[in-house]
């Protein structure tokens, strides 16, 4: 199966992260299970973990590695919809797995974080668009980020899946969420370029599998 030698050389070549494949798998299922029932994908983080929220954001959303062309019905319908605009959006849209990240809202931050809370925007957030089959991803090198845990909390309470991206020692996280990649690291910017690689290998297979 195509799926499971990605996987399999994948971890051959980085072999210092063998430590993850049993997370990363269940990691996977749960991605693949949220949007096998058309469901959707939130991500959140701080820093360095913000930027690698949107970076995942923009894998999922269009082509990663492949070109994602709509079905012939979707593009029948939109020349059906406008005969001469409606082929330009045809050959130009994409498939996509629906993402958001909640790093990505500055006006509704900056309300919140002045107005409420600061480490309650992610949680507000999660609460706003969260819904029951969702799959959250919260990216903490410590695994100890307050916003990301406040929102892991609300997660669990309205029925969303959560997978956590760490360093070594997991930190809260490892025991809120439902799956915890803990890369073998302690320092952040190690942590960091270590996420990257999984996070790109879950982009891939995702896109094999729907497209």
């Amino acid at each position: 199966m195509k799926l499971q030698k990605m996987i399999e050389d994948f971890f051959q070549e980085h072999e210092n992260l063998k430590v993850c494949r049993n997370d990363f798998e269940q990691a996977f299922q749960i991605l693949q299970e949220c949007y096998s029932k058309n469901k959707k994908v939130l991500l959140c983080g701080n820093g360095g973990s913000a930027a690698d929220s949107e970076h995942i954001v923009g894998e999922l959303m269009k082509g990663f590695v492949k070109k994602r062309k709509l079905s012939a019905d979707e593009q029948e319908a939109l020349i059906r919809i406008d005969p001469d605009h409606g082929h330009y959006l045809a050959e130009n849209l994409q498939g996509a797995l629906p993402a958001i990240s909640l790093t990505g809202h500055p006006s509704l931050s900056t309300a919140y974080s002045n107005d409420v809370a600061p480490d309650m925007i992610f949680a507000q957030q999660l609460y706003g668009y969260g819904l029951e089959g969702d799959t959250l991803i919260g990216l903490s090198t410590s695994g100890n980020s307050n916003n990301v845990i406040n929102a892991v909390l609300v997660a669990k309470a309205r029925g969303v899946k959560t997978i956590a991206f760490t360093g070594e020692q997991g930190g809260k996280l490892k025991d809120l969420c439902d799956v915890c990649l803990k890369v073998p690291s302690d320092e952040t910017y190690r942590i960091q370029e270590f996420h990257l690689p999984l996070y790109h290998l879950l982009c891939l297979l995702l896109e094999e599998s729907f497209f």
